[in-house]
């Protein structure tokens, strides 16, 4: 056997000459799954990549073997001084070895891997829901109570989808295995038995209640607590309330999806709430007392003499809690100065008056504009 294009077989796998049994596993299934046939079909240059990973990972992943390489390199005496004996790798076209290499990288998907996959317990499908609440039901909390449809086993068959008194044969396709195996020259592929479905079994006479899907559709009512301060978009998981597992499977959940409807007067962002507040020309520029409303009542502010449009004032802890947390949020009020569009004559008189007393020193922002506008054209 011509050793002298073969490469060092640490240097194929990527490791060095003390790596441990795991850490060449490791390595082996890392590479091998880059250049697997089933994942490069045709692909020459693949194929040898792989071909050369297994031959490395047959003799390092063996102790006897390895030492010998180790002392002797590709030169084994007990092979004649020939190179190592790798056949017990089988090629491609034994089928022995390609499933023993396909259920070591993949997961068991051999034959043997596919038996065990079709009668193993699987999870329950999960369901969503969407829940609409109020705005005030999000801040404060509360408990909702909602109809939703699942299937769950049907009682006559109690979920193996045979007529009563009757069971589920074996599928005499793929034996079981849920999958079967299709030769194609050099390629192998497996694919989902058509027959059954990929379950593994086959029915001959169906439950005539759910016509041999085992499940029926039920209308459940379920009851949830949403907690304070849950947000638009947010979800609440309640587990095993889901549809109901196979072969034993544990049931899935339910994914409950909040949707909050908007409030009229606040606006939220994470637990900060906003309000616009308007108020009159006279209470900015003199000052005053206002009520402001919050979620939970009316609170008396004092706002301050000459106070500015788009001025904001911070209500500490008047905002949103934040969800399983002691913490309050603040709410920000932004003033809206709103100039009169109704005024009567004698309203109007009394602001001829004031603008004819005014000596502009006034108006901080109008003075600093007109001496500006002043310095322009001078």
């Amino acid at each position: 056997m011509a050793t002298a294009n073969k490469r060092d077989y640490y240097e194929v796998l990527g490791v060095d000459k003390n790596a441990s049994q795991d850490d060449i596993k490791r390595a082996y299934r890392k590479k091998a799954k880059e250049c697997h046939p089933d994942l490069h079909p045709n692909d020459k240059e693949a194929e040898a990549r792989f071909r050369e990973l297994n031959e490395a990972n047959e003799v390092l992943s063996d102790a006897d073997k390895r030492a010998r390489y180790d002392q002797f390199g590709f030169n084994d005496p007990m092979n004649g001084g020939g190179g190592f004996d790798t056949s017990g790798f089988g090629g491609f076209g034994d089928m022995g070895g390609f499933s023993s290499i396909f259920d070591q990288l993949f997961g068991g998907a051999g034959m043997g891997g596919s038996a065990r996959r079709a009668n193993a317990p699987q999870q329950g499908n999960d369901l969503r829901y969407d829940l609409r609440i109020s705005f005030e039901e999000a801040v404060f909390g509360c408990e909702k109570s909602f109809e939703f449809y699942r299937s769950e086993l049907c009682e006559d068959c109690r979920g193996s989808g045979a007529k009563p008194g009757t069971q589920p044969q074996t599928c005499p396709t793929c034996k079981g295995a849920g999958q079967v195996r299709v030769q194609g020259g050099f390629m192998t592929t497996i694919r989902t038995c058509q027959t059954c479905g990929g379950t593994g079994k086959v029915i001959k006479e169906r439950c005539p209640k759910c016509g041999g899907s085992g499940r029926v559709k039920r209308k459940r009512t379920a009851t949830v607590k949403v907690p304070a301060g849950i947000d638009n978009g947010q979800t609440i998981v309640m587990n095993g309330q889901g549809e109901p597992g196979v072969n034993g499977g544990p049931n899935g959940d339910l994914y409950i999806v909040i949707t909050v409807r908007p409030h009229k007067l606040f606006r939220r962002d994470g637990t900060t709430l906003y309000l616009d507040m308007p108020i009159s020309f006279p209470t900015a520029a003199l000052g005053g007392e206002i009520e402001i409303p919050t979620l939970k009542e009316k609170v008396k502010y004092t706002v301050p003499e000459g106070t500015q449009n788009g001025t904001e004032f911070r209500l500490r802890g008047k905002g949103v809690p934040q969800v399983r947390s002691s913490y309050v949020g603040d709410l920000i009020v932004r003033v809206r100065v709103e100039v009169p569009t109704r005024m009567t004559e004698k309203q109007k008189e009394l602001m001829r008056q004031f603008d004819a007393a005014s000596t502009g020193k006034e108006y901080k922002e109008r003075k600093t504009f007109l001496d500006k506008m002043k310095d322009l054209f001078n």
